[in-house]
């Protein structure tokens, strides 16, 4: 199971780092195959993941993820039972995916249909979008 830590506020979060830090120290048991740390422009959010790689154990679905355009990021952890429907619907209609992940199947879906993209979930999860 991956472990997901952040911070987000209105002001600048540049002093959170050695907070973030040990939270993400913390977490690091949770996922042995990767770790990652994303900051927002402007710094108003703070990601940190530790990646346990079960459905793309590439690179490509490290983690947090950004969309290619940068204007999304995602921290997420969980299980999407119905991921692999999803992603044939986004492909479908024209949506390219550059991974095999979940995670991207959840940062395209938010591009597409905004906040109630979570109406088409089934599993279990948590997850951050900046």
């Amino acid at each position: 199971m991956c472990g997901i830590a952040g911070f987000v506020r209105a002001g600048a979060a540049a002093d959170l780092c050695p907070q973030l830090e040990r939270m993400h120290q913390a977490i690091a048991h949770r996922g042995p195959d990767d770790r990652g740390v994303w900051r927002s422009p402007g710094g108003h959010a703070l990601y940190a993941h530790a990646r346990l790689a079960i459905i793309d154990t590439s690179p490509a679905g490290r983690q947090p993820m950004q969309i290619d355009d940068g204007r999304y990021t995602i921290t997420y952890n969980g299980e999407i039972f119905n991921f692999a429907a999803l992603r044939e619907s986004l492909a479908k209609s024209g949506v390219w995916f550059r991974s095999h992940s979940d995670t991207e199947v959840l940062l395209r879906l938010y591009q597409a249909h905004g906040p109630a993209f979570v109406e088409r979930l089934r599993g279990m999860f948590a997850f951050a979008i900046w």
